[in-house]
């Protein structure tokens, strides 16, 4: 991860759609999800959303797979660890322990 990186992920959820896709997409794990239930359950055009999920993919948060005819978007946990990791590596003087984040 480097800072051009960092700031295209950045950019790429510095939208509300695609911050809803991605945090939707983040609720369903690795079991993703079609984009036709995405747009379904965002209430986004399936044309619209196209261009969100590609905005994602290009930047490396999301990975689309093909299962029969269809592509199922998942977050790419990795990346988005790596990200996070990043934003956080020089929290408080070196000491990242202090910005634990913990998930409820």
């Amino acid at each position: 991860m480097n800072d051009d990186r960092a700031v295209d992920m950045l950019n790429a959820l510095a939208q509300n759609t695609r911050f809803r896709v991605f945090r939707l997409l983040m609720e369903k794990g690795s079991a993703g999800l079609p984009a036709g239930v995405i747009a379904e359950q965002l209430g986004v055009p399936q044309n619209t959303l196209s261009a969100h999920l590609n905005i994602l993919s290009n930047a490396g948060l999301i990975t689309a797979t093909r299962m029969g005819r269809s592509l199922i978007y998942s977050v790419r946990i990795d990346r988005t660890k790596d990200f996070i990791e990043y934003l956080v590596v020089d929290c408080c003087s070196g000491h990242p322990e202090i910005c634990s984040i913990s998930v409820s």
